[in-house]
Formats: C-alpha cells, structure tokens, sequence
C-alpha cells in the first residue's frame, strides 16, 4: 500500500498547526476540474443543447494554434458528451463535416471503446474514424495524440507507433499531450519498462521550451513508478524520483499561484511529492494550486478501488499541514528553511 492511502485514513482526527494552514484556499473553495472562462460558456450551452459555442471554442484554437487549450477543451467537451450527447449531436447533424465536430466525435467514441471488455477490437472498428480526423488536421496534432492513444489500446506494434508519432511532431514538437501519449506507450504498463519512460520523458524535458509543460513529463513517469505498476525494472531510484519532482516544482514556480493553466501538472506534482514525504514541498506546491483540484491524478482507480478525487485532494492537503504541525518548525531564524522530512527525502 501507497505511503498516501496507509496515512490518509487518520487524517480527520489529526491535529494541526493553524499557521500551515494560511496559505491554503478553504476547502468549500476549492472546484474539480473547474473549466476556464474560455470553456465554461460552451459547456453550459451545451447542457442547453447549443452547440455554437463550442463550435466557435475550438475554431479559434485550431485558426490561433492554440494546441494545448484545444486538446484539453476537445478532451473536456468529450467528457460532458460521454452523459449529455444531444448537442454533439445537433453539431454533426447541421455540419458532418466540420473537423472539430468529428474530433469531439473521436475522442468520445475512443473513450467508451476503451472502456470495453473488448477494448482492443472495439478500437480497430474506430479506424476509419481515427484516419479521417488525422487526414484532415495538416496542422493540428491534436487528431495526432488521439491516434496514439488509440493505437495504444489497440495493440499497436512499435513501426505504427513510431509513424504516428513522427506526424503527430511533426505538427507540434513540444505538444504536451502527444508527449503523454507517448510516455504511455513507453511505460511498463503497456510495451516499455520504467527505464526507457524515464528516459523518454527526461529527454523531451530537456528539449522543450522553459514554459513548456513537457519539462513536467518526468514527474509523470515518477508518479507511474509511484503507483507500482508492473515491470521488474528497478532502475527507477529515489534521487531520479526526486529529480522529477524537482523539475517539475521549478516550472510550477515560474507560473503564478491559482493559475488554472499548469493545474493539472501541479496537482500530480503534488501527488508525488505526498508520495515521497516531500512535506514542505508539498506544502508550497498545494499553496500553488489554489483552487484547482484535477481528477488526474486523485481519482485514478487504485486495486480496482475508484477514488472521490475532491475528498482525496482535500485529504492530502490535510496530511501535509498535520505532518508538518507535528514536526520541528520549517525554520529557524537565520537559518532558513528545513529540508526535506521524512524517509522519502534526500
């Protein structure tokens, strides 16, 4: 059992110091995955059935190749039309044709096939939908990560992939999404071991822009090690896990506090850090998150187990602030801060 689940049962009668807990939002404050003022309106169109705004959304973002908004809000769109599929509905019916009605279309069908008991021949039937979305995107990648999540699930060797993956940059070299896709694949999980993950994820780190979400892709092969998923490779140690999330903590600290664009990243920065009883840390990264709790990665299943993810978050920033309420100060004047506590730290 994770070091987050055997702790996080005796949080609610734990007792804290009131000091840790002033730079943190009060709980009622706090939203899951609360959408943006770009995709708010179109989501509540959308429970209306008007697809127009949503429309207009994504047609920005594909004419401002704005890639990394438009994944999420295809992604997000596709969620809502998972329980409330009218208005994806009307879309198609008036234009069947508009690209950003077949990638919400996409995207929702990739997910109720993966979900299948037969997941992997439930994928291949969606391949002529998968060529259409990407042979009519010669600019977006987005058509391009959701093909390789799709060829993911469908069992896809290693040349399909590698093709797919070589579009898909070709469009976006630094696009977040494609490299997470990517990651997946290489994971030990699925046709990698944690070794060649790392690897993969430390590299692109190192070629992506100083603001570019993917320099956080190492905390997302950490936090995969973290969950102890199969493979006997143990080459995955503590100082790589911790150099992760040291890269990652120094991109959270380049955006501002409560900034919804980096939630996402933060949240799972801060999973990991709990992981690794990387308290202060912990501490600050929750103090940067704001409002913001995300479903990933606090709601993942666990042991076939599914997760409340607001409650888990909440839970955790409550573990933070009574494991640091029970230990010596942060610091001492003139001495600066502690280090880092607990067995998980340098």
């Amino acid at each position: 059992m994770s070091l987050l689940r055997a702790l996080i049962g005796a949080v609610s009668s734990a007792r804290h110091s009131p000091g840790f807990a002033a730079g943190f939002v009060p709980d009622d404050d706090v939203l899951l995955d609360a959408p943006d003022e770009r995709l708010a309106p179109a989501l509540v169109a959308a429970a209306l059935a008007d697809p127009e705004p949503a429309a207009k959304l994504l047609a920005t973002t594909r004419d401002a190749a704005e890639w990394e908004d438009r994944d999420r809000y295809v992604t997000r769109l596709a969620t809502f039309a998972y329980n409330r599929g009218d208005w994806l509905g009307h879309w198609l019916a008036v234009a069947p044709h508009d690209p950003d009605a077949l990638l919400v279309s996409a995207q929702l069908a990739v997910r109720r096939a993966w979900e299948s008991p037969a997941r992997a021949e439930r994928l291949r039937e969606l391949d002529p939908l998968i060529r259409a979305v990407t042979e009519g995107a010669p600019h977006d990648p987005v058509p391009w990560r959701l093909a390789l999540d799709h060829a993911r699930g469908a069992h896809a060797g290693h040349t399909v992939f590698e093709s797919l993956w070589e579009q898909a940059v070709r469009r976006s070299p630094h696009h977040y999404g494609c490299h997470v896709a990517a990651l997946k694949y290489l994971s030990a999980q699925w046709y990698g071991s944690h070794r060649a993950a790392f690897d993969f994820a430390e590299q692109a780190a190192d070629d992506a822009a100083p603001d570019s979400l993917v320099r956080a892709l190492p905390v997302r092969a950490a936090y995969d090690r973290l969950r102890g998923l199969p493979g006997p490779d143990r080459s995955a140690a503590a100082p790589r896990l911790d150099r992760a999330a040291d890269r990652a903590l120094a991109l959270s600290a380049a955006f501002p506090a409560g900034d919804p664009w980096p939630a996402e990243v933060r949240n799972l920065l801060a999973y990991v850090l709990v992981e690794r009883a990387r308290w202060a840390d912990a501490l600050d990264e929750f103090g940067r998150i704001g409002p913001h709790a995300t479903s990933f990665p606090w709601g993942v299943p666990r042991g076939g187990v599914q997760e409340d993810p607001l409650r888990l978050f909440l839970a955790s920033r409550e573990l933070v602030r009574s494991e640091l309420g029970g230990r010596t100060p942060l610091w001492r004047p003139g001495h600066g801060r502690a280090g880092r506590g607990g067995p998980g730290g340098h």
